[in-house]
C-alpha cells in the first residue's frame, strides 16, 4: 500500500505537527529482543519477534516489511495461528507480532504521525494526538491501526458516536482486529447494547481465543443476556 501524496498547500501543516510531535516525545531507547536459543519460534519465518518486552517504544516507528503483499502474507498467517493456538503464551507472543505488522501502513509518514500520536497521548496531549491522527488518516485512508487509535481517543473524550464510527472503519479494513473488536464490545457494552455487545466479543474470541478479558466479559454477558430472554 502507498500513501497518496498530499497537497502543495497541506505540507507545511503535516510538517509543522511532525517537528511539534517530535518535540514534545522525549527521545526513546530501542528495544532490545532478548535471544531465546532453546525455545522453537510459534511464528511462520520472517514474522516480527515481538515479545512484550521488546515492543517498540511509543513515538518510535517500526521497521518496515518488504512488501505489502509480503504484510498480507504474514498477517494472515499470524491470525490463522493466533486462532488455533494452543495455549495462553504462544497467543500472547502471535498476537505482540500481529500487533507489530498493524503499525506498518505502507507510509513511513503515517506510520510517524501514529507513533508520534500514541507517544503524545500517553504523555498526555491528547488533542496534539488527535490532530496527528487525524492527518495519519487523511493520508491513508486503508491505515486500520491509526483508526482505531484515534477511536480509542474518541472513546476517551465520551465520543461515541465518532468512536463507534472509527471501529467499523476498522473493522471494515480489517475484520480480525481483535483490539477493535474488543473495543467494540467495550463501547457497546458500555452504552447498554448487551445482545450487541456479545456478539462483538463472541466475535474477537474466534480471532484470539485466548484473550482473558473478553473472555471474561463474554461470559458475564453471555449469563445477563440469556437471563433476560433475549
Amino acid at each position: 500500500m502507498t500513501g497518496k501524496p498530499l497537497p502543495r498547500r497541506r505540507t507545511g501543516a503535516l510538517a509543522a505537527l511532525l517537528a511539534l510531535a517530535a518535540a514534545l516525545s522525549p527521545p526513546f531507547a530501542e528495544a532490545q529482543v532478548p535471544p531465546t536459543p532453546e525455545a522453537p519460534s510459534p511464528l511462520p519465518k520472517g514474522a516480527p519477534e515481538a515479545p512484550p518486552s521488546a515492543q517498540p517504544a511509543p513515538g518510535e516507528a517500526p521497521p518496515p516489511v518488504e512488501s505489502p503483499e509480503q504484510h498480507a502474507k504474514l498477517l494472515d498467517e499470524l491470525y490463522t495461528r493466533l486462532a488455533t493456538a494452543p495455549d495462553e503464551t504462544t497467543a500472547r507472543q502471535v498476537a505482540a507480532a500481529i500487533e507489530q505488522l498493524w503499525q506498518h501502513s505502507g507510509s513511513p509518514t503515517a506510520d510517524l504521525l501514529v507513533a508520534r500520536a500514541v507517544a503524545v497521548a500517553e504523555a498526555g496531549n491528547r488533542p496534539l494526538a488527535m490532530k496527528l491522527l487525524n492527518a495519519a488518516v487523511e493520508l491513508q485512508p486503508d491505515y486500520a491501526e491509526a483508526w482505531n487509535r484515534r477511536a480509542y481517543l474518541y472513546y476517551l473524550d465520551d465520543d461515541y458516536k465518532r468512536a463507534l464510527g472509527d471501529l467499523r472503519r476498522v473493522l471494515a479494513l480489517d475484520p480480525r482486529h481483535f483490539k477493535a473488536l474488543e473495543g467494540l464490545g467495550n463501547l457497546l457494552q458500555h452504552l447498554g447494547e448487551k445482545k450487541a455487545a456479545l456478539e462483538a466479543y463472541e466475535a474477537v474470541l474466534k480471532v484470539h481465543p485466548h484473550l482473558p478479558d473478553a473472555k471474561k466479559a463474554r461470559d458475564d454477558l453471555k449469563v445477563q443476556v440469556e437471563g433476560q430472554g433475549i
